[in-house]
C-alpha cells in the first residue's frame, strides 16, 4: 500500500475517533453542540479555553465530561480569594530522610494532570491567577527555581461568571491573550431544556468510558499542524486580525469608534490553529473560509480591548469580531 493511501486511512480513523468523541461529549453535556465542536477543536490545536456562562448551564460539566471521554488525568481547582499559588502549583516539604536527614521535596500540586478545570478563575487574586502563566504557555512550572514539565497533553480549561461581580477580580489581558478560544454557553432552547430535564433526572444512564487514547489524541494534535492553509486563507487571518486594530485603515468605523486595542499576532495564531483543527473535525485535509469565519469570534472576543463608549452604548466585541470579518473579506 502506498504512503498516501497509508496516511488516508489513518486519517479516516483518526477521525472516526473525533466523532466519537463529539458523540461522547455530547451525550454527557446535552443541548450545546456548536459548544462541544468548539471545545474539542481547542483540545486538538493544543489550545486552553476561558467558559463563559451565566450560574446552572453546564460549564463544569462540560469539561468533566471531555475529561471522562479521554484517557488523560483529571486535576480540578476551586478558586476563592485565598487560595496561593502553592495551592495550585505545589510546594517544598521537609521530610525526614533517614540516615540522610531531613531533606525537601516536592510536592506536586493539582496542575499536574493532562486535563485541568479551574473552576471560577475570576474569583482568585492576581497572584494566583498569575501562577497558571507559565504552565499554560510553557507547558512547565517553576517552583523554588526548580522547572517540571507538564505531561502532554496538556489543557486547561477556566470558567467564569459573567455575572456576580462582586468578589472577582478580571482576568488581565496578558492572562486572556493564552487562551486559545472564549468559548460562551447561552441558555438552552425550549426542546433543548425540555431534552435537558428529561435526561437528568431520572436514572443515571451508564457512561461510555474513555473513547481517544492518549497516543492518538498526541497523534491528532501533531496532525493538525500538518493540515494546510493557502495563501488565501493566511491573507483573510490576518486581515481579520489588522480589521480589529483601531488605528488600521482597513478597520470598521464600528473599530475605530469603541475598540482601544486591537488583537495581538497571538490571537492571528490562535485563529489560524483553530480554523485547522476545525477542518480536521469536519473532515477536511486544508483550511477554508468558513473554518475562518465560524472560529473568528471565539478565537478574538476576549482580545479586544473596548473603551469606555462601547460600555456605554452596549457594544459588544462578538459584533466588532463581525465587522472585522466582513470588512477582511471585501479585501
Amino acid at each position: 500500500m502506498s504512503p498516501a493511501a497509508d496516511l488516508e486511512r489513518e486519517i479516516a480513523e483518526l477521525r472516526r475517533g473525533v466523532d466519537s468523541l463529539r458523540a461522547s461529549v455530547g451525550g454527557r453535556f446535552l443541548g450545546h453542540e456548536g459548544v462541544v465542536e468548539e471545545l474539542v477543536v481547542a483540545l486538538l490545536a493544543r489550545g486552553h479555553v476561558l467558559l463563559e456562562g451565566a450560574p446552572g448551564l453546564g460549564k463544569t460539566t462540560l469539561a468533566k465530561s471531555l475529561a471522562a471521554s479521554l484517557d488523560l488525568a483529571f486535576g480540578r481547582i476551586q478558586c476563592t480569594p485565598d487560595l496561593m499559588p502553592a495551592d495550585v502549583l505545589g510546594s517544598r516539604i521537609l521530610e525526614e530522610g533517614g540516615g540522610d536527614g531531613r531533606r525537601f521535596t516536592f510536592q506536586r500540586g493539582p496542575v499536574f494532570c493532562n486535563v485541568l478545570l479551574v473552576d471560577e478563575i475570576n474569583r482568585a487574586t492576581p497572584r494566583t491567577q498569575s501562577a497558571l502563566l507559565e504552565a499554560m504557555q510553557e507547558r512547565q512550572v517553576t517552583v523554588f527555581g526548580e522547572t517540571h514539565a507538564l505531561e502532554e497533553p496538556f489543557f486547561l480549561v477556566a470558567t467564569e461568571n459573567p455575572i456576580e461581580m462582586e468578589g472577582t477580580y478580571p482576568l488581565p489581558e496578558a492572562q486572556l491573550d493564552r487562551f486559545l478560544l472564549k468559548v460562551v454557553i447561552g441558555s438552552p432552547g425550549a426542546d433543548e431544556l425540555a431534552t435537558i430535564l428529561e435526561r437528568t433526572t431520572g436514572l443515571d444512564a451508564p457512561k461510555d468510558g474513555a473513547v481517544i487514547p492518549r497516543e492518538r489524541l498526541l497523534r491528532l494534535q501533531r496532525l493538525v499542524r500538518e493540515v494546510p492553509a493557502s495563501s488565501d486563507a493566511v491573507a483573510l487571518a490576518a486581515r481579520i486580525v489588522l480589521a480589529t486594530h483601531p488605528r488600521e485603515p482597513s478597520a470598521p468605523d464600528e473599530v475605530r469608534r469603541f475598540v482601544r486595542w486591537g488583537a495581538s499576532p497571538r490571537g492571528g495564531q490562535s485563529l489560524l490553529l483553530a480554523a485547522k483543527a476545525r477542518a480536521l473535525v469536519r473532515g477536511r485535509l486544508f483550511v477554508a473560509e468558513e473554518d475562518l469565519a465560524a472560529l473568528a469570534a471565539p478565537a478574538l472576543r476576549h482580545r479586544l480591548i473596548l473603551g469606555f463608549e462601547a460600555e456605554a452604548e452596549g457594544a459588544r466585541a462578538d459584533d466588532l469580531v463581525a465587522r472585522a470579518l466582513e470588512r477582511a473579506r471585501r479585501g
